[in-house]
């Protein structure tokens, strides 16, 4: 009896330290998911910053193509664009 006794503690023993460690995992894994959730957040800034940026850098040049009179062409492409995506902005606020 002694020896099932002995047994049955060891065993009560060793499920007490996998369960702290299970406890110890769980918490490592939410934080960790959290942080996860944070720098998804500072991604999607990110990538609204770079839009934005290469927006200002596409107007940049527009302007200075109009500015320095040359690739007239370019200039007229890059209005054109402008136009069809105001087209499909005015077509989705009349839907």
């Amino acid at each position: 009896m002694t020896n099932a006794g002995s047994l049955v503690s060891g065993i009560e023993q060793k499920l007490r330290i996998l369960i702290a460690r299970h406890d110890e995992l769980q918490k490592a894994f939410h934080g960790k998911n959290a942080e996860l959730q944070s720098l998804k957040k500072v991604m999607e800034e990110q990538q609204k910053t770079i839009s934005r940026l290469e927006e200002k850098i596409r107007t940049f040049k527009l302007t200075k193509t109009i500015e320095n009179k040359e690739g007239a062409a370019e200039a007229k492409e890059r209005i054109n664009e402008l136009v069809r995506e105001i087209d499909k902005c005015i077509g989705l606020l009349n839907t």
